[in-house]
């Protein structure tokens, strides 16, 4: 799956439709491997597939057959890239005119408990009066609360302007980590057994060093030195 077919990405490259074609369809799997990460951001799956496809159709554009990589793998970054960047241009999450309207309704519904009792209405008596379940009323309610941009400096002292990114960051290329597992996929299958071993108790189970060396009944020593050498090589054959 997701073989390099040099003869359609040169044509694709010289602007031959129907190879792009062939190669956005050799490679679907792919693109909706990613999109499903972007589902339930307000938008239509379907026009997220069509926006990874455009990032796809860019790393064919700008790979070079000469790659020791798969096409697969060099397009990753641009797929997600491409996705991210609409999302990011096109504006905070679209809110459905149902779901404004029933936002409206309960806002009414808690104003006039209130008038009346004195006291906040509940979510569940809120549910039983309009009979849906509570999980709608919630995200109801939620998707009309203003939206704070991660950007946005906050400073609750008044001497540290920060931005919420920079206060919730966790300081590591979150987007590049993604890539980095999704791009592993593909190169994996060409390690060794023990190579192989290290990198999914790793990467895909999340363990230490520690743990994976009492795994395997190695030293952690050695399971440093394998994981080095095996990720230098895979940064190698995806920058050379």
């Amino acid at each position: 799956m997701y073989e390099n077919n040099l003869s359609d990405i040169n044509k694709a490259q010289k602007g031959d439709q129907n190879a792009m074609t062939r190669l956005i369809e050799n490679n679907k799997g792919l693109i909706w491997n990613i999109v499903k990460r972007f589902n339930g951001r307000g938008y239509e799956i379907e026009d997220i597939y069509q926006i990874g496809c455009l990032g796809f159709i860019k790393a064919i554009k700008r790979f070079n057959t000469n790659f020791e990589v798969q096409v697969s793998t060099y397009a990753v970054p641009y797929i997600l890239g491409e996705i991210k960047r609409f999302i990011r241009d096109d504006g905070i999450m679209k809110v459905s005119r149902s779901t404004k309207e029933l936002a409206m309704k309960i806002l009414e519904l808690q104003k006039e408990y209130f008038n009346k009792t004195g006291e906040e209405i509940t979510v569940s008596n809120i549910s039983k009066i309009l009979k849906i379940p509570k999980e709608e009323i919630t995200y109801a309610l939620d998707s009309i609360k203003p939206v704070s941009s991660i950007y946005e400096e906050s400073n609750s002292n008044g001497d540290d302007a920060r931005s919420v990114l920079d206060r919730i960051g966790t300081g590591k290329d979150e987007a590049g980590s993604i890539v980095d597992k999704l791009a592993l996929k593909q190169l994996i299958e060409g390690l060794n057994t023990r190579e192989k071993e290290i990198i999914l108790l790793r990467f895909y189970k999340d363990k230490t060093q520690s743990e994976v060396a009492k795994v395997l009944g190695i030293t952690q020593v050695q399971v440093s030195r394998i994981e080095k050498k095996v990720l230098s090589s895979m940064r190698l054959k995806l920058t050379s």
